[in-house]
């Protein structure tokens, strides 16, 4: 191809003159290299080289009825999504494991009525293939919305009411609480509190789920809620302190509430662990930030995404749904 006159965005014909095949040829193989012989399709992805061929996204969505993009949505506020480092992990693995497949990963936050309304209109409207849904609350229209517009869908944690309509990727929340309760109860405590998550979320009723396992049903006085911020873990602890000043551990459903829950108990006077055992969940940058660090629950956050991206890619063109409950492990460090 000559270099002189105007300079022009290479086409299709440019890369099919410089191959010396046809036009057809060539959408062939940009749609997948099927019924393209080898010598045509080495031809084609070197002409593509040479000519510096960009395919016209847009004009392929047109064709392909499918965007090459997957919406992440995240159903909690905005400040959350700011301080849980747990959605950026998230967001990092889902990214990263869509990269392989060359598909855009695009942030959106649904935390209000409103949001969910906005999002839900957007995310099917054929700006993406399928959603990845982070931290889902029960009783919100934001799954039946999705669903009711056929989008694909795969939640992070179990999908309350509706575990047997899409798929979800979670860690063993009930598990993981009885392994921490088990170990706080080994070192010799038996005041053991705990202060859950929002009771809507799997992860707030799984843990409680499986304190109560371990202890039974402990004097109510010892149950504590939280939202999951840092801010509700240090006011659940003051509660808990004026409730049962003599609690000799807690059970913190977050690592990030338990940061708050640790500076409650200091506040108060408290060594940890000598007077109160303090146990995290999730094993993220919270529990090795805080002093001491956090004896705390390892859920696997890189697994989760890839497992997610492979759960929603199998289940895009397909009606597939499937469950992955993945293991947690118990990680000692200071605290407890």
């Amino acid at each position: 191809m000559s270099s002189s006159g105007p300079s022009h965005r290479p086409t299709m014909e440019d890369v099919a003159e410089v191959a010396g095949v046809s036009r057809g040829t060539v959408s062939r193989v940009l749609n997948g290299a099927r019924y393209v012989s080898p010598d045509a399709l080495t031809a084609v992805q070197r002409a593509i080289q040479k000519t510096g061929y960009v395919v016209n996204q847009h004009a392929r969505s047109l064709v392909t009825q499918r965007s090459d993009s997957v919406a992440f949505i995240v159903s909690d506020p905005h400040d959350r999504l700011f301080e849980d480092p747990n959605f950026n992990i998230l967001l990092k693995g889902c990214t990263q494991a869509l990269a392989e497949h060359d598909l855009t990963l695009v942030l959106t936050v649904a935390g209000t009525e409103a949001d969910r309304r906005r999002v839900g209109r957007w995310v099917t409207s054929g700006h993406v293939d399928g959603a990845l849904l982070v931290s889902d609350h029960a009783g919100s229209p934001l799954i039946d919305d999705l669903r009711s517009r056929g989008l694909p869908i795969v939640a992070a944690g179990r999908p309350i009411g509706h575990e047997r309509e899409i798929s979800y990727v979670a860690a063993d929340d009930r598990d993981g609480a009885r392994q921490m309760v088990n170990y706080l109860h080994s070192l010799g405590r038996r005041k053991i509190a705990i202060i859950t998550g929002p009771v809507d979320t799997p992860g707030g009723v799984d843990r409680l789920a499986g304190y109560h396992d371990v202890l039974g049903k402990p004097d109510p006085r010892l149950i504590a809620h939280g939202d999951y911020s840092q801010a509700s873990g240090a006011r659940a602890m003051d509660e808990l302190l004026q409730r049962v000043p003599d609690l000799d551990a807690v059970f913190v459903c977050t690592d990030l509430m338990a940061l708050g829950a640790v500076a409650s108990l200091q506040r108060a006077g408290r060594r940890i662990p000598e007077d109160v055992a303090v146990g995290g969940f999730d094993d993220s940058k919270a529990a090795t930030s805080s002093v001491p660090q956090l004896t705390t629950i390892r859920q696997d956050f890189h697994r989760v995404s890839t497992e997610m991206v492979r759960l929603l890619l199998q289940s895009i063109g397909s009606d597939e749904r499937s469950a992955s409950i993945l293991p947690t492990q118990l990680i000692l460090r200071d605290s407890a």
